[in-house]
């Protein structure tokens, strides 16, 4: 029991705020000097980027107008989250984000996962923000005539993953002009890389260069940084405006219709990808211990962010919806896509400048938090003290800012940037997850210290079960077959890109042979193309054809444990929300932080089971080193013991 209450020690509030007003390496303290417009720019400059110049365009094909729906449900998710961040960083004015509010609100070790997560989100998720950049500087580098080969623009796995696919499509008859943009361009690299041996020398050379960059502007300094995220800011901010007022002179509204072309699920479809586009706004509570004010500024800098921004998303949505049809919009570059298609290619380069700074600014607002989150991990003895050192000239934590660097360039050179999208979305929502829980947990321990700042009360005792129970009720009633099906495991079909990889090209061939048996006009109306014909079918024809190929069953269907493992994210979704009807009704929970930690687990559980397990293997290597340094030197524990 002894070992077990060691585990969740907690700091009180007092002791967090006094620890880092104590803390500092030579008597050097930060630079305080955000004000809340400061950090309002600084939200914005993390939200506005890859969803607004990128993931926009996917969201719209999948959703058609009807994706700002899609944009607001997003942005209500985090609102709840946010109003949580608020609440604590109101609280608790210092740095750690949510770090330093699960010590207080959990205890040590929940705090450490936490902080291990938060890796993922800044360190990691920049690995993401640095490829968007690459792709952009690459995109506009060639618009100039200057082209940068391909193995300088792609990480190793992805260059080889790509290659594969790519390398499938062409066994099943397809042509280097059928595969996708970055299908060519993951197999041109891996052909063309130069070679040292037996390896192929592949890495994206633009975006480890802007990392090693803008991690020494971090270095510098808070005002520098501030400075230049503040010009970023303006510089796209009247990009989008002028993309909306000029755009609003070539909407058809016949785009418009029909509205929601795909239906909700649709619309859906690009939960994981839009949510990215708003992640950033809690490193504001990273800076808290720089601001002139934190505990009035730091929660409405966070909710102005997210309006202004939605407001921006909304505008953007209609637009591009109104200028093109939705099925134009499945491009990286959506923007500068819509104003080509309507002969403005000197507007589109105008955008692809633009979204180049807009990358640069979001790396930078997540290359400012990780650093602070280490510091404050150090200040409690569960990092080596070195990260929590001061520069007695930059003053900024200067060693951890270098190791944040290291941490982005370093993965960059092998790890997919889709497998860190996914990670970095994990770890974030994780702890939006764990700071609304945090929230409803002070909310119901008597005698804790409020900050100015409180999320308005609404009883959940009753709400949220009705909601729960009206939501499975819906569903049953409108999709029975599909939540059968679910539920029951019942077994599903590989889509055609999917299968073809499976296949050997002996099994390609005799596949051929016996679609041009039943159906010879549509295999030669797509030239013998057999990924192409599998795409054209519509979905009972599909799958009869699928059913008639002579391969195995384990080819064509995901069944048992494949198929169900996938499944388990929303089981554990289901289980929690029935879990939290029960918490709600005892204890009369408030309502805004349950909706938020309920939608935030929703969206963890669209990510891919294999993301998930990479996360838990990602826990347990901080577990490994929480035991093996963090435990013995927390500074609880010294305190505790009496050195």
């Amino acid at each position: 029991m002894a070992f077990l209450s060691k585990l969740f020690r907690k700091k009180s509030i007092s002791e967090a705020i006094a620890s880092a007003e104590s803390e500092s390496e030579g008597g050097v303290g930060l630079d305080k000097n955000l004000g809340v417009w400061d950090l309002t720019a600084l939200g914005i400059a993390a939200i506005i980027g890859a969803g607004i110049f990128s993931t926009i365009g996917s969201a719209s094909y999948n959703g058609g107008p009807a994706v700002i729906f899609l944009f607001i449900f997003t942005a209500v998710a985090c609102g709840f989250a946010a109003f949580a961040y608020a609440e604590f960083a109101s609280m608790l004015p210092v740095s750690g984000s949510a770090y330093t509010y699960s010590y207080v609100a959990f205890g040590e070790l929940i705090a450490w996962i936490i902080g291990w997560a938060l890796i993922m989100e800044y360190a990691v998720g920049n690995i993401t923000v640095a490829v968007s950049w690459s792709g952009y500087f690459t995109s506009l580098c060639e618009s100039a005539g200057w082209q940068i080969p391909d193995w300088a623009t792609i990480d190793y796995v992805s260059a080889q993953n790509g290659y594969n696919v790519a390398f499938g499509l062409l066994k099943s008859g397809s042509v280097l002009s059928d595969l996708s943009q970055a299908q060519l361009e993951a197999y041109n690299a891996w052909s063309t890389a130069p070679q040292l041996g037996n390896l192929r020398v592949i890495l994206d050379i633009p975006a480890i260069i802007m990392s090693i960059l803008v991690t020494a502007l971090v270095y510098i300094g808070m005002k520098e940084s501030k400075n230049a995220g503040n010009a970023m800011v303006v510089l796209k901010l009247l990009v989008v405006l002028l993309v909306i007022v000029v755009g609003v002179f070539y909407v058809d509204t016949a785009n418009w219709h029909p509205f929601i072309p795909n239906g909700f699920g649709g619309v859906m479809a690009g939960v994981s990808s839009v949510f990215f586009a708003y992640i950033g706004f809690d490193a504001l509570s990273t800076t808290a211990e720089e601001c002139k004010n934190p505990q009035r500024d730091l929660p409405r800098a966070m909710v102005y962010a997210i309006i202004i921004c939605t407001v921006l998303y909304i505008c953007i949505s209609l637009v591009l919806t109104g200028m093109v049809s939705y099925k134009d919009l499945k491009v990286d570059d959506p923007l500068a896509f819509v104003f080509s298609k309507i002969h403005l290619k000197w507007f589109s380069g105008i955008i692809a400048v633009s979204a180049v700074v807009a990358m640069a600014g979001v790396f930078l607002v997540f290359q400012l938090g990780q650093p602070r989150i280490w510091m404050s991990m150090s200040r409690d003895g569960l990092l080596p003290r070195r990260f929590s050192k001061i520069h007695p000239v930059y003053q900024t934590p200067a060693f951890s800012t270098v190791v944040t660097g290291l941490f982005v360039v370093i993965p960059m050179l092998f790890i997919p940037s889709d497998t860190v999208l996914d990670l970095c979305s994990m770890g974030t929502l994780f702890a939006f997850v764990l700071v609304c829980a945090g929230v409803l947990k002070l909310q119901i321990t008597p005698n804790v210290p409020r900050g100015k700042f409180r999320i308005p009360y609404i009883n959940a005792q009753y709400i949220f079960p009705v909601m729960v129970v009206g939501g499975l009720v819906f569903l049953q009633t409108q999709y029975p077959e599909q939540i059968r099906a679910w539920v029951f495991n019942t077994r599903e079909m590989y889509s055609s890109e999917d299968i073809l990889v499976k296949m050997n090209e002996g099994d390609i061939e005799k596949v051929k042979i016996q679609i041009t048996q039943r159906d010879s006009l549509g295999m030669a109306a797509h030239e013998g193309d057999l990924s192409a014909y599998l795409g054209s079918l519509e979905p009972a024809r599909y799958q009869a054809a699928v059913e008639a190929m002579p391969i195995s069953s384990e080819e064509k269907y995901a069944s048992g444990w494949n198929l169900f493992q996938h499944k388990i994210p929303m089981w554990l979704f289901l289980i929690t929300s029935l879990f939290l009807c029960y918490f709600c009704y005892r204890y009369k929970l408030s309502l805004i932080p349950v909706l938020g930690l309920v939608s935030c687990l929703y969206m963890m559980a669209q990510i891919p089971a294999k993301s998930w397990f990479g996360f838990f293997v990602w826990l347990i290597v901080g577990l490994v080193i929480y035991f093996g340094y963090g435990y013995r030197n927390s500074k609880l524990n010294r305190t505790q013991a009496g050195i």
